[in-house]
């Protein structure tokens, strides 16, 4: 009797430890690839093509089930497909994964046992309700994207999105929206054009991860999407509020992220956005540095502060013999005549700037600028602009070093009138100018068609009455100056430009920013989630996020 009454609770704890293990079991594991697609079409619905590669946890639950989250529930379940290296898997509406939207993959036989790893492709053949009305420019349409995320995943991802951009768009006319989420990878997408003739945004990162959620944006004009496909959001949408929300969180609490929080966010990051005054790239199987550029263009491609830019310019036109400053507050230049040969384009816009009285300088170096950024972008088509950047910066501080390394006054002072510009594009180059020159310098022949005030014994050309001025001569003059005297006009010449000509230079490059790459204003949207009371939200003027998935 005692033998039956001991197997049976031996039995009876058996059972329970099994069971209580099973239970114990959840859902854990490293998204180590994700790989998605996105293509925004000219009817204005998206597909989507997911390549997924999941690591399994060690003494994880099998993953059995894959919720895959979708940006909005207007999709047309019978085009979405998935399989295993080309076997196919059942789907099922019995989405379980945080947010509203998504579909259920039935791994099968196919499932991922723990310890192992596996790949699934999806397909999404068709969303709706993607585009919608961009709020910074009537003539733009916009919309975004987030890749699924899992709330039970962990570790790095190697995560690549790909926007193909509707046919027929041109180069010029796409903006991309600053990612997102704290996304790890650059900000300004890889550009391309595939075989179709698409345009192609790429984004990637092997420092994301799998439980993130990421949105990237972009904008298109309007004529190339019908206009009964760009989605109008109710007001509700529009200020990003539903009833659910106000339940859960409370209408203080909303109020108060509404009025103080999502404002004051918003204004921070429009500041930085605005201040990224190139659009991205655009590379027609193009890699390799652009050589060729000039330090004023090299400038532009590092999107340098463009007050800098501005005083680079001047050094430029003055240096060639096409203009002298006869006062400096406020600027004001006189034109030489003849204008010296091989002036660039942007220097003769300079100078038309500030000689057209028909325009206001600033107005007229706004449009001087936009007018050069197009054109360096024209010049790095084909070309990597990371790989340009380094090379210029190389220049940059070769050029340095030469000065740096001069022994005597007289060559310091040659080396540094070569190179002038190209020293400009240092980050640091108002404290290096100040530590370079310390001692006594020789100016430059044509100092004083920049500074009025300095006055040499030797007989510089000066602009009086007329404007018929020889050209200046080259080499430096046989009189030397203070060091420092010298380093502080050189870096008090960039904060005079940003002073007394173009004003707040915040103000001046937002004014260049929204014709180059405008960024759209996003207008909030959230959406309740289901699942355990989980939560996707979705804060972008084009709601189309896809929203975490996974959890069982």
């Amino acid at each position: 009797m005692k033998r039956r009454i001991l197997t049976l609770v031996l039995t009876l704890l058996l059972v329970f430890s099994i069971t209580t293990h099973a239970a114990a079991q959840n859902y854990s594991f490293v998204l180590s690839n994700e790989v998605v697609h996105v293509y925004w079409n000219s009817d204005g619905t998206v597909s989507l093509d997911y390549l997924l590669t999941f690591q399994n946890d060690i003494g994880a639950h099998v993953i059995d089930f894959i919720d895959l989250g979708l940006p909005n529930g207007n999709y047309d379940f019978n085009s979405i497909t998935a399989d295993v290296g080309g076997n196919s898997l059942s789907i099922s509406s019995d989405f379980q994964g945080d947010g509203p939207d998504g579909v259920a993959i039935d791994m099968g036989s196919y499932a991922i046992q723990p310890g192992q790893s596996g790949s699934v492709h999806v397909v999404v053949g068709s969303i709706t309700n993607m585009f919608f009305p961009d709020t910074a420019d009537q003539n733009l349409t916009s919309g975004e994207f987030a890749p699924a995320y899992w709330t039970t995943a962990h570790g790095n991802t190697n995560l690549m999105i790909t926007f193909h951009l509707p046919v027929g768009v041109k180069p010029e006319e796409p903006r991309y929206h600053t990612p997102a989420g704290s996304w790890p990878g650059d900000a300004a997408p890889t550009a391309t054009i595939d075989d179709q003739g698409r345009i192609n945004y790429t984004w990637q990162s092997t420092l994301a991860n799998g439980y993130t959620q990421y949105t990237f944006g972009l904008s298109v004009p309007r004529s190339y999407i019908p206009a009964g496909a760009i989605y109008k959001p109710s007001i509700w949408e529009t200020i990003g509020i539903s009833f659910d929300t106000l339940f859960t969180w409370g209408i203080c609490g909303c109020f108060i992220l509404l009025f103080f929080g999502l404002p004051i966010l918003g204004v921070i990051n429009e500041r930085k956005r605005k201040m990224k005054y190139l659009p991205p790239k655009i590379s027609i199987e193009g890699h390799g540095i652009k050589r060729g550029l000039t330090a004023v263009e090299a400038a532009i491609l590092m999107e340098q502060s463009l007050d800098k830019v501005m005083t680079m310019i001047l050094f430029g036109v003055i240096k060639k013999g096409a203009a002298t400053v006869v006062t400096r507050d406020p600027l004001k230049l006189t034109l030489i005549q003849p204008q010296p040969e091989g002036l660039n384009e942007y220097e003769k816009d300079f100078l038309l700037a500030f000689s057209d009285p028909k325009i206001l300088p600033k107005k007229g170096l706004q449009e001087m600028t936009v007018k050069m950024i197009k054109a360096v972008g024209d010049k790095m088509k084909g070309f990597s602009g990371k790989e340009s950047i380094v090379y210029y910066k190389s220049i940059m501080e070769r050029a340095w070093q030469q000065i740096e390394s001069a022994e005597t006054p007289e060559v310091k002072s040659d080396m540094y009138e070569e190179s002038l510009e190209w020293t400009m594009l240092d980050k640091n180059y108002d404290e290096r100018t100040r530590q370079t020159f310390t001692g006594p310098i020789f100016v430059p022949m044509w100092w004083g068609h920049y500074d009025p005030t300095y006055s040499s014994s030797s007989s510089l050309p000066k602009a009086t009455g007329g404007v018929q001025i020889p050209s200046f001569p080259s080499g430096r003059s046989t009189t030397s100056v203070p060091g420092s005297a010298f380093a502080a006009s050189v870096i008090t010449g960039v904060q005079n430009f940003s002073s007394k000509v173009i004003g707040d230079v915040n103000t001046f490059t937002s004014g260049v920013t929204k014709t180059t790459n405008p960024v759209p204003k996003s207008s909030g949207s959230f959406k309740s989630g289901g699942g355990g009371g989980h939560s996707c939200a979705c804060a972008c003027a084009g709601c189309a996020c896809a929203c975490a998935g996974g959890g069982r």
